[in-house]
């Protein structure tokens, strides 16, 4: 830890947001951005899930079911990777160590050929990089308290999230002007046996990877716990348990704030991921305008994240999180009943401008009530509780179609109310939580 616990107020001396040792760890966000941007989202999984490899339906229930138990191994193993780097003081160590193995799994993908042979290849090298990339990340955001103080914490979050918008941008553009429509075509641009979208994967395995290493040499290892326990796999989860138990009794808006995270992080996740379905099938962009539009969305939500990064240490995360979830289902609505492009073009950008903050001061609520030595154990719950209702956004978005279909043209768009439905449920579980105790100490400083 810095020489400033989360609960003691800082003097104004550390008050700056921007430090080399701030930018190093931020640079983890903006490489990141390459593997959940390109590789997950926009370019690699739209090549998995092609013709090339047979049927698309039947490939991306391929794809689907692969994540799904990627999604299961994090919610079991998460936090006990996150107390075993807390009490062993290997938190800088196992971030390498993943970092080094999503960069290697990622490029593993340029062995993907486009045949139907290859798709359990490339759906496990993805589903695998998706795992390593959450235990990575339990561990880099374990650092937030590390290298923040009480008056910074929130800028912080948000400065990182920041950079991560913008690395996704930088990491798409390139991949997509060099690679998948050249602006000028070179070898590695060629489409024979896909050659440009193989290469997507080794870009982004450097990307991350150069992006990924400034952080191992500027923040300090943690210390481990002198004389402390070192668990089993199997004492792990009993410590886990009883520390949970712990947890609950002692601080029981801690797990409120758990839960309730869950439910609304998963339909912030669900922005992004149907908004260009809705982009494209209800308001009729094509791919090419659905590119721009991620390309500009991305840069408003880094914006809105660095903003309500600074507001965050000056009126707390919870009030950032409440106005962001508000803020965020009256943009759905406006999505909803907007019948032009340049509706859903307002609409959606105030929808990314509010996704953001919304994530940044999640991230700086929990870093806030974090006790020290136990912020990998907390982030880990923090991963599996996501993982742990990841279903719901999806399925209720899919359901709301489903129940609007018999009766109105346009199905797809009543897939928004179910988004929104997500949202809500998120800001009534986040109202009765009590917003932590340090936040206070953070402003008055």
């Amino acid at each position: 830890m810095s020489e400033f616990s989360v609960g003691t107020p800082a003097p104004a001396t550390r008050a700056k947001v921007v430090t080399k040792t701030i930018l190093a760890w931020a640079s983890w966000d903006w490489g990141s951005a390459a593997i959940n941007a390109v590789m997950t989202t926009f370019v690699f999984t739209v090549y998995l899930t092609s013709e090339l490899f047979g049927n698309k339906d039947a490939n991306s229930v391929v794809l689907g079911n692969a994540l799904a138990i990627a999604g299961v191994a994090i919610a079991l193993l998460a936090p006990v990777m996150g107390l075993r780097s807390d009490a062993g003081g290997r938190r800088r160590f196992w971030l390498g160590v993943n970092t080094v193995i999503v960069a290697v799994l990622t490029a593993a993908c340029f062995f993907v050929f486009p045949e139907p042979r290859f798709l359990v290849l490339g759906v496990t090298l993805i589903a695998l990089a998706s795992v390593f990339s959450e235990f990575a990340s339990v561990n880099y955001n374990a650092m937030l308290p590390q290298i923040s103080t009480p008056a910074t914490i929130g800028k912080v979050s948000g400065f990182g999230w920041g950079m991560g918008y913008l690395g996704g941008i930088a990491a798409l553009s390139i991949v997509l002007f060099t690679l998948v429509t050249p602006i000028f075509p070179w070898a590695g641009s060629t489409e024979d046996n896909a050659l440009n979208l193989r290469l997507v994967a080794v870009f982004s395995a450097v990307w991350f990877m150069g992006f990924g290493l400034p952080v191992l040499f500027a923040v300090p290892e943690i210390p481990g716990t002198a004389g402390g326990p070192r668990f089993t796999v199997m004492q792990s989860y009993k410590e886990l348990w009883r520390r949970v138990v712990a947890l609950a009794r002692a601080d029981r808006h801690t797990v409120y704030f758990l839960l309730a995270s869950a439910v609304f992080r998963d339909g912030l996740a669900a922005v992004f991921t149907f908004g260009g379905i809705i982009a494209a099938g209800t308001f009729g962009f094509p791919l090419t305008q659905v590119i721009i539009f991620a390309i500009v969305g991305n840069v408003v939500a880094a914006i809105g994240a660095m903003v309500g990064g600074w507001l965050d240490d000056r009126v707390g995360p919870k009030n950032v999180i409440v106005v962001s979830l508000i803020g965020l289902i009256i943009a759905g609505l406006g999505v909803f009943f907007s019948h032009t492009a340049n509706g859903f073009w307002v609409f959606g950008l105030m929808l990314c401008l509010f996704v953001g903050p919304a994530q940044s001061s999640s991230r700086a609520f929990l870093a806030r009530l974090a006790p020290a030595g136990q912020e990998g154990e907390l982030f880990g719950l923090y991963a599996t509780t996501g993982r742990a209702v990841s279903f719901l956004a999806p399925a209720l978005f899919a359901a709301a179609i489903t129940l609007a279909t018999p009766h109105v043209a346009e199905a797809q768009r009543y897939g928004i109310l179910g988004i929104l439905v997500v949202l809500a449920a998120g800001l009534a579980l986040l109202l009765p939580v009590h917003p932590p105790r340090h936040a206070a100490a953070g402003q008055a400083s």
